[in-house]
Formats: C-alpha cells, sequence, structure tokens
C-alpha cells in the first residue's frame, strides 16, 4: 500500500510537470504536452482504483497551486483531474450476478460505449466552462477573440510576392468562420485527449498485468437507445445565436466525434477474418488524416445508421462473428 500511495503521489507530480510544460515551447509541442497532460492520472486510476488516481490528482493540483497559484490550479483540477478521476471511476465499476440456469457468477464491467458518451459529455462541458470563464457577454467575448484570431492570421499568413496583403473584409470574413467552429473545435480536442488517454493508460497497464479490469471488446461497442437525440438537439442548439449557440456548437462537436468513434468500431466489428481487412483499416485511417472531415462525416453517419440498419447483426448471417484477438483493440 506504501508503495502503491507512492506510486500515485509521483504520477501527480509528473501531471502537474507536464501541464507546466505545456505552457512554453513550440505549438506543436505544447499541444501534445497538453493531449498527455491528465495520462499520469489516468495510470494511476486504471492501475490502483480511482482513489489512487484522486490521489494523484490531489497532490498534482498541489503542486499547480504552489507554482501559479489557487486560480491556475482550480482551473486545472477542473479541466483535467476531475474528468480522468470520474472516467477512472466508471471504467473500474462492475456487478457480479448469477444468469439463470448457471451455477457460475458472471461479472458484468461498465459499457466503453457509456464510457465515451460520459466523455463527450465531459468535453461539451470543459468547453463550456472555457468559454464563461473568458466572458459571459458573448458579444465581448466574440469581438476579444475575432482581435486574437485577426492577428494571428496576419502573423502566420504574411503576403506573398505579387499577392496583396489581407484587407479587413477578408480577414473579418475569416475570424467569422474560425469563432463559429472554434467550441466544437474545443471540444474535440478535449474528447481527444480524454478517450486518448483512458485508451492508452488501459493499454499500458494491461500490458504491465496491472490493468484491474478485463480488456473491453471496442469493436462491438454501442451507445444506450436515444443517443442519436442527443445529437440532433445539439444540431438544433447550435443554429441559436449567441451563448445559446456556442453551447449548442460545443456538444455537436463532442457528439460528432463520439460517432466517428462508433462509426469506427463498426468498420472494425464487420471487417473481422476478411483477407482484405488490413488493406481497408490502412485507407480508412490514411484517408481520415488527408481528408479528414468528410471522411469523418461519412464515418459518422455509418456510426448513426449501425442500430437502426444493424450493420453488425447483418455483417455475419451465417454464424456468430469471430472473436478479436486476445486484449485487440479491434
Amino acid at each position: 500500500m506504501r508503495n502503491q500511495i507512492f506510486i500515485a503521489v509521483g504520477l501527480g507530480l509528473v501531471s502537474a510537470v507536464v501541464f507546466a510544460s505545456a505552457a512554453t515551447g513550440p505549438v506543436l509541442m505544447r499541444y501534445v504536452l497538453f493531449l498527455l497532460t491528465s495520462l499520469p492520472i489516468f495510470l494511476a486510476g486504471l492501475g490502483w482504483g480511482w482513489r489512487f488516481a484522486a490521489l494523484a490528482g490531489f497532490a498534482s493540483v498541489a503542486m499547480v497551486a504552489v507554482g501559479g497559484g489557487p486560480l491556475v490550479a482550480g482551473i486545472y483540477g477542473l479541466t483535467q483531474i476531475a474528468p480522468a478521476i470520474a472516467l477512472c471511476y466508471l471504467a473500474l465499476l462492475s456487478r457480479s450476478y448469477q444468469p439463470e440456469g448457471s451455477d457460475v457468477p458472471t461479472t458484468e464491467w461498465y459499457p466503453p460505449g457509456r464510457l465515451v458518451l460520459w466523455a463527450a459529455v465531459m468535453a461539451g462541458s470543459l468547453t463550456l466552462l472555457v468559454i464563461l470563464l473568458m466572458g459571459q457577454d458573448f458579444d465581448t467575448l466574440k469581438s476579444g477573440l475575432k482581435d486574437y484570431i485577426g492577428k494571428a492570421l496576419k502573423d502566420g499568413m504574411p503576403p506573398m510576392e505579387g499577392r496583396p496583403p489581407l484587407d479587413e473584409e477578408q480577414l473579418s470574413a475569416m475570424t467569422d468562420i474560425a469563432v463559429a467552429v472554434m467550441p466544437a473545435a474545443s471540444a474535440v480536442s478535449w474528447l481527444t485527449a480524454l478517450i486518448f488517454n483512458l485508451w492508452l493508460a488501459g493499454r499500458i497497464t494491461l500490458a504491465s498485468g496491472q490493468l484491474s479490469r478485463p480488456w473491453p471488446d471496442l469493436s462491438a461497442m454501442e451507445y444506450p437507445p436515444g443517443t442519436a437525440l442527443m445529437l440532433l438537439a445539439s444540431i438544433l442548439a447550435a443554429g441559436a445565436k449567441g451563448i445559446a449557440g456556442a453551447v449548442g456548437t460545443a456538444f455537436l462537436g463532442a457528439f460528432f466525434l463520439a460517432y466517428v468513434l462508433i462509426g469506427l468500431a463498426v468498420v472494425h466489428f464487420v471487417t473481422r477474418a476478411k483477407p482484405w481487412r488490413p488493406f481497408a483499416l490502412w485507407v480508412l485511417y490514411a484517408g481520415l488524416l488527408l481528408i479528414n472531415v468528410w471522411i469523418a462525416v461519412i464515418i459518422a453517419l455509418v456510426g448513426l445508421a449501425d442500430r437502426p440498419l444493424r450493420l453488425r447483426e447483418r455483417a455475419f448471417t451465417s454464424g456468430p462473428p469471430p472473436p478479436p484477438a486476445p486484449a485487440s483493440t479491434t
């Protein structure tokens, strides 16, 4: 127990150092460090339980408070530590029951699909929190963002030889687009960080033999009935004006990515045991990286169509699908 406490505290301090390092250096390095800030907390939680994640988080927030003050520590704790602890708690939830007609008890673990949905709700909520922290007057906030983005565009896009510099009308149009998509992009970033760290921590603790639950069949994950209504509600809210539209756009980005993930799960499931599976997956992910928006829309539509069209059920009509490889993510 003493060693586990020391490890948890050490992981918390690592998280604080990564968070502090994310404030300096090149932009790409900052993003990578931001992405990995909560990984040590996930490692503590999935390896030894959510209480050790909380201990690691407490040590991390305390260190940030010493170096950056209570306000920075509070924001850090709400945006990085609390979601990690909550997801670790949910991931390790289980219940034991005895199936009818069987003498052997069965343990049922919290479904991965519900973990993704909770992470999507957290991502949208974190974006809302950031918007509120930046200012409750949305018009003032929008004006400030326009000034910032306009300056970034001028600095990052110097006039090319033979072309006139961007005029105010062009800058205004570009900043309008940037401001409109910012809440969705922010939510996508939060959800990517949460899901990636949860997955990576699971793989690391699984490889070390420390994972506290069996590895789930991710390609078979499902969302609860009615989840599509949450996506529809966010689409409708995104059409509103002011802060309501920003909130709707944030949750639209989060739920859209959630359906991209379920769409990828469908593709992984239906291609099991197919000889062309590796080629198809390589093409899919290459397309997702190169033509990300339109390919992502198609994949999200596949995820939406899975339940009403029973895509995974129809893929193996002659018998049950082959099981995934041991501890495989596909």
